[in-house]
């Protein structure tokens, strides 16, 4: 046989490669990129809130945490709010509330939902993706924040503008840097500061009204935030 007949025989068999490897390589391009539009479909809800100017990080809450909470609102009935509730432990224990939770990741909001509806408790619970500074907090009379300190100053100005002097506040971790709470409840890192509205919005009043402070434009600076 000819070096020709030979080059023409073994051509096929070389194209038939050359195309197997493109495939080969056009898959795993593919896989890759799938997986990394994945990745940023996961992290992103979770990166992005460190982005901001006030970080609420996603930490779950102990079982401590969670019965210290409970044990302090005993007592309450009413509707219940989660701000930055996270995975929705807080809303979905069977407590009695009406109970809603707001949170910034997709992600955790999705999986609250599934698990109120797991947890049998889908009727009296809802969760929303929402920024905390732009929802009104006034229909609700328990009122619960794990927050970080940076915000919890603007959070008192907040919450002593919009709720009733009916209402009870739960700060876990971190307390309000003004407010005098009523009771505190565990120790540590489980430790929760529980203040009563009618004790902080009088405070909140009397300081509007010695420093000719104007509630509604210090409202809007916070919306802006």
């Amino acid at each position: 046989m000819s070096q020709q007949e030979l080059f023409l025989d073994s051509a096929p068999s070389g194209a038939k490669e050359s195309r197997g490897r493109s495939r080969l390589g056009l898959i795993v391009t593919g896989v890759m990129g799938g997986s990394l539009v994945a990745l940023y479909a996961v992290a992103a809800p979770f990166v992005a809130p460190a982005l901001r100017k006030i970080c609420l990080p996603f930490v779950p809450a102990t079982t401590a945490q969670v019965e210290n909470v409970l044990n302090v609102l005993r007592a309450r009935s009413g509707s219940l709010v989660d701000i930055g509730s996270g995975d929705g432990r807080i809303v979905t224990a069977k407590h009695g509330f009406k109970a809603s939770g707001f949170e910034l990741n997709p992600w955790l909001v999705w999986y609250s939902r599934y698990k109120a509806w797991r947890e049998g408790v889908h009727c009296s619970t809802s969760f929303h993706i929402s920024d905390l500074w732009k929802v009104s907090f006034a229909q609700y009379s328990n009122v619960v924040i794990f927050g970080v300190p940076q915000m919890m100053d603007q959070l008192e100005l907040k919450l002593a503008r919009e709720l009733p002097s009916t209402a009870k506040v739960v700060a876990c971790r971190f307390p309000f840097p003004t407010w005098v709470p009523e009771e505190t409840a565990g120790e540590g890192i489980d430790t929760v500061w529980v203040y009563d509205a009618e004790t902080f919005l009088y405070i909140n009043v009397t300081e509007y009204s010695l420093n000719n402070y104007t509630p509604d434009k210090q409202y809007q600076q916070l919306d802006t935030n």
